[in-house]
């Protein structure tokens, strides 16, 4: 089993209220259930609020490598995460569980 952790940071300047940061993120809340490789999926906001703090983080998890390739090639992957390029930065772990 593979874990796919992902952190988002806003860009400097962008809130999480605007209109297209809210849809990012709802595109990201159905993404789990469009991609059959995925076996769990959890996405949120951060709840509290520290200079190194994320903005936002994305916890799932999908059977091997193959699986994971599979689902960062999907259309619905590609679609949720293209607008996050253009409002904020991240980085991600894959490792086994």
């Amino acid at each position: 089993m593979i874990r796919h952790l992902v952190l988002f940071k806003l860009n400097e300047g962008v809130s999480r209220d605007e209109e297209r940061v809210v849809a990012g993120a709802r595109g990201f809340a159905e993404l789990g259930a469009q991609v059959p490789e995925v076996v769990s999926w959890e996405c949120g906001w951060n709840v509290t609020d520290r200079p190194i703090a994320y903005d936002f983080a994305i916890n799932s998890s999908v059977a091997d490598t193959g699986a994971l390739t599979r689902y960062l090639e999907h259309p619905a992957h590609q679609a949720a995460v293209a607008p996050w390029s253009e409002f904020a930065t991240w980085v991600i772990a894959d490792y086994e569980i």
